[in-house]
């Protein structure tokens, strides 16, 4: 898939606020800090499309951007350690919650997960949640330059392993770096695939 626009185009409070469901939409999930904003701005070749902040949980809307005019990609509220009060951390828990599950035209969720790390609880919970609600959603392991490319694959074992233990199907997985571009075109093409079964 070639890019050729990206767009922003909203940000919405709540799902029923989102522009009308009328094309394809993937949306885009990490934990605070996971590098979300650089591997969107890598994905549609665009330095400053998604903004990028050195404070986590800066995302804090549905925020809807149109890719050649055919489908939208979303940026999703980071769940995980923000500052932030315990009451806006459940208003966003329930907004994602009703976006996940209410959104018709929703048709993958991308989970970014830091591949610098072993396997997270808050990012198994988060996939359990998903599991709960039967949203489809694959893996993507970001920042793999940050770290050893044998580090990189034993994290995404250690973490493929974990879901095994009460997972009977894991998900497709990627590995990434926003910063050599690394997954870039293994992401368009998995975008340009499920476009092309709707």
């Amino acid at each position: 898939m070639q890019i050729k626009t990206a767009k922003y185009l909203i940000s919405s409070p709540t799902f029923d606020k989102c522009p009308v469901a009328d094309k394809p939409e993937f949306a885009f999930i990490g934990r605070s800090n996971v590098g979300k904003s650089s591997l969107i701005n890598m994905l549609v070749n665009q330095k400053n499309l998604a903004k990028t902040s050195g404070t986590p949980g800066k995302t804090q809307l549905i925020n809807h951007f149109i890719v050649n005019d055919s489908w939208y990609l979303v940026d999703l509220p980071g769940y995980g350690y923000a500052k932030r009060s315990q009451k806006d951390r459940n208003r966003w828990e329930q907004m994602i919650e009703h976006y996940m599950r209410k959104r018709e035209n929703l048709i993958n969720v991308f989970v970014l997960i830091d591949s610098r790390h072993s396997p997270q609880k808050n990012d198994l919970d988060f996939l359990d949640k998903l599991g709960k609600w039967q949203i489809p959603f694959v893996l993507v392991f970001t920042k793999a330059d940050k770290e050893k490319p044998l580090v990189v694959k034993r994290n995404e074992q250690l973490f493929l392993n974990k879901m095994r233990e009460t997972w009977q199907f894991l998900p497709q997985s990627f590995i990434t770096s926003a910063e050599k571009k690394e997954g870039r075109i293994q992401l368009l093409q998995f975008i340009d695939d499920c476009i092309k079964e709707q």
